[in-house]
């Protein structure tokens, strides 16, 4: 199939699409469906500086994708992702302390902060806890009550693998969004479900006819950086599997073999405690129904009560008083 659009999942065509001046309005819409579920929306925005220059080794240069400010001074970061990193949500949490730190004023200061979101569109799931869900909205919360304790800091990931919606199913403007940023790159013209006057405007950008061969060199190599670090990765994790395979081969058929046994074992358990119960609820209706036969011969309920070693509630709650 011969490419028509960028996809939004290389650093090129993310920052073409959302990344410049001329183009904020995409951001803004883009932003306001997500922004939406925190009921924020933002009138207008401005592209900051998206590099820190730190004060250790470790944070000496981070540099963001996207680094914006809306017209009441809040600060939004948004970062695009398309492989899975291990510590991902330690990396969210570093950047978002830069912006927090930026606001600190020389002399006196009452410490007030302006609300600092992060944003991250995933090409991956963040974890198993959040299979069902394509949007995350994460706060610092209580632990005991529950509530959410500081309503300034929000993490907002989306996770576009969990959105499984054909264009048919779309029903806000937001699953125009998720279904464009999903889609984009296997399009040949664009869908009528998404042919407003911004969605024309993305597709319009991200048109690969329409970009000059710097452009297009640009975007080549970046597509080449992303099918290269994910080859390495899906090469990594083949090495690894046939590895381990090699080097631990009969320890993981024994364990197996271990865990098919427990299996087994639990499934006999429960078949035992089911026929234990089976048996114990026949002899109960055997002593119920001794019971009733020996009270209709006129034996006497102390008699009863002491034969069977019941007592009076047993008696009552079986309706034999």
């Amino acid at each position: 199939m011969v490419m028509t659009f960028i996809s939004p999942f290389t650093d090129f065509g993310f920052k073409k699409i959302f990344g410049e001046e001329p183009n904020k309005d995409i951001l803004i819409d883009f932003l306001n469906q997500v922004l939406a579920l925190e009921n924020v929306q933002i009138k207008d925005l401005t592209y900051k500086k998206n590099e820190f220059m730190g004060v250790t080794d470790v944070d000496r240069r981070v540099v963001f994708d996207l680094y914006c400010e809306n017209e009441k001074g809040e600060k939004f970061i948004v970062e695009m992702q398309k492989t899975e990193q291990v510590f991902f949500k330690d990396r969210a949490v570093f950047y978002s302390t830069f912006p927090i730190q930026e606001q600190a004023v020389k002399g006196e200061w009452n410490y007030e902060l302006k609300s600092v979101y992060c944003i991250a569109i995933l090409g991956f799931m963040l974890d198993e806890e959040a299979q069902n869900g394509v949007i995350r909205q994460v706060k610092l919360t209580d632990q005991k009550t529950k509530k959410v304790f500081y309503e300034k800091l929000t993490y907002i990931f989306i996770q576009i693998p969990a959105f499984q919606k054909s264009i048919d199913e779309l029903e806000n403007r937001l699953d125009q969004w998720l279904y464009v940023l999903k889609h984009l790159d296997t399009f040949e013209r664009i869908p009528e479900r998404v042919k407003d006057k911004i969605f024309q405007k993305v597709f319009e950008i991200a048109e690969l006819s329409n970009l000059d061969k710097k452009e297009q060199r640009a975007y080549q190599e970046s597509l080449k950086h992303h099918r290269d670090l994910y080859s390495t990765l899906t090469t990594a994790q083949e090495k690894g599997y046939k590895q381990a395979e090699e080097e631990f081969g009969e320890l993981l058929k024994q364990e197996k073999q271990r865990a098919e046994q427990e299996k087994q074992r639990a499934e006999q358990e429960k078949q035992r405690a089911e026929q234990e119960k089976q048996r114990a609820e026949q002899l109960e209706k055997e002593k119920i129904e001794a019971i009733r036969k020996m009270i209709e011969n006129g034996i006497s309920i102390s008699q009863i009560i002491y034969i069977f070693q019941v007592n009076e509630d047993f008696l009552k709650k079986h309706n034999l008083l």
